[in-house]
């Protein structure tokens, strides 16, 4: 049978399986078996057992559990909350004034969390209802919260760099180091049309606050300091090469849970809650990347990738003209996939075709993981679109519109990477260099 025939039946039963509401995992399992009994003369059962045990017997995946564990510590104690108390005062005079906070915040806040939707939910507990009390813009406020709340997974250490960097067999520590950047790239587009929106609609802003001391901000932001220290020792432990992002996961752990302590707002009950979340979230996307590992040996044994990645080259495409066609693929799975979910779906047919490109795979990392959090804002499922549904009561689509000049934003950053791929790769590059 005809390579891209198989293939394609592969793709209609992937299809089928997930509209019939079967579990990713399962649905690249079953893929998978089908694959290599019908089309491969090799035993799918023996190659089932080595793929689960390859793809999470991995050192590197060790930190993907520990900081998942990290972002429900601070998710759950008072810490996420003191974050925010303490970066108000400093804004009252940059235009836009506090709603600079839902930026900051899930900026700060998604680089300890790794996860879109823990930053989305912390940050807007916190912030909405201070926000609405002080007559700030809702639709603004929405906006900017569901689009800067995918900062979680953008800003490093980020859970689905990691799912991308197993899935590519890519570097995790060059990935993380790549997301710094466009990070704070994004943090300033946002930023910045937030400061538009303010000078071009003063009559929808509200009063001026007082005058903040600036004792009185430094006694405010006396505990979000030993936050923004740890933040700073783990970025820096990367950085240096002192430690690898196993290893700063850990150090993760007990930071959160020291600074818990600390703040006496660690409880047994919240403890637990945070150990069995972590558990749960991990064992999900293990389970994932297990079904993901067989469906890629499958792929492998009948050469889909091979025969795609010929085909590609065959077409002479342009760089930009393939990315443009991978935008319009991860636009559509976006619709309907979750991140992590559409990364590991796509790894083993879309990583050849990146190479064969010739493209960076730590930049495509990046490329991907921006294209995933547009993702996460586009209706029908947009993960932060159902956490602040479920917080405000408001319809997810009327949540989604207000988001769409920050939609454009990221846009605006996914073209800035495409056009000036140094913004990625330029951190990574020096601090690896002088690593070696």
């Amino acid at each position: 049978m005809d390579i891209l025939t198989i293939g394609g039946i592969l793709l209609f039963l992937m299809l089928l399986l997930l509209s019939g509401g079967v579990w990713i995992a399962m649905t690249l399992a079953i893929c998978g078996w089908v694959g290599q009994a019908f089309f491969t003369t090799t035993q799918p059962g023996l190659n089932l057992f080595s793929a689960f045990w390859e793809s999470n017997a991995s050192w590197e995946l060790a930190a993907l559990p520990l900081f998942i564990w990290m972002g429900e510590i601070l998710f759950r104690t008072k810490l996420s909350e003191e974050m925010f108390t303490g970066l108000a005062p400093w804004l009252g005079r940059v235009p836009g004034r506090l709603f600079h906070t839902t930026i900051l915040g899930c900026g700060i806040f998604g680089s300890v969390s790794g996860s879109s939707a823990a930053t989305c939910a912390t940050i807007a507990k916190v912030s909405l209802p201070e926000l609405k009390k002080r007559g700030y813009n809702e639709k603004i406020a929405l906006g900017s919260l569901a689009t800067a709340g995918t900062l979680g997974i953008l800003i490093p250490p980020s859970i689905t760099m990691v799912v991308y960097a197993v899935a590519a067999d890519a570097s995790i520590i060059r990935i993380f180091l790549a997301g710094f950047l466009p990070g704070i790239v994004l943090m300033l587009l946002f930023s910045g049309y937030i400061a538009w929106w303010s000078m071009r609609n003063k009559a929808q802003m509200p009063p001026a606050e007082p005058v903040t001391s600036f004792r009185e901000k430094l006694r405010l932001s006396k505990n979000l300091i030993p936050c923004a220290l740890l933040i700073i020792f783990i970025c820096w432990s990367l950085l240096a090469g002192w430690a690898t992002a196993t290893e700063c996961a850990a150090y993760g752990v007990v930071g959160a849970l020291a600074l818990a302590l600390w703040s006496r707002s660690l409880t047994w009950a919240n403890f637990n809650e945070a150990l069995m979340g972590s558990a749960r979230t991990s064992c999900m996307i293990m389970f994932i990347l297990a079904g993901a590992a067989f469906l890629t040996k499958t792929m492998a044994f009948t050469g889909v990738p091979r025969e795609l990645a010929e085909w590609v080259g065959s077409l002479n495409l342009s760089p930009y003209s393939l990315i443009a066609c991978l935008v319009v693929v991860y636009l559509v799975l976006g619709t309907a996939l979750d991140g992590i979910s559409m990364i590991v779906l796509t790894a083993a047919v879309v990583m050849p075709m990146i190479q064969k490109a010739g493209f960076d795979l730590v930049w495509f990392g990046i490329f991907v993981i921006l294209l995933v959090e547009i993702a996460e804002v586009t209706p029908p499922v947009g993960f932060n679109l159902f956490v602040l549904q479920n917080m405000t009561g408001k319809d997810s689509n009327v949540i989604a519109r207000a988001a769409i000049p920050f939609f454009m934003c990221l846009v605006v950053c996914i073209a800035l990477i495409t056009l000036f791929p140094q913004i990625v790769t330029i951190v990574p590059d020096l601090v690896m260099g002088k690593v070696k």
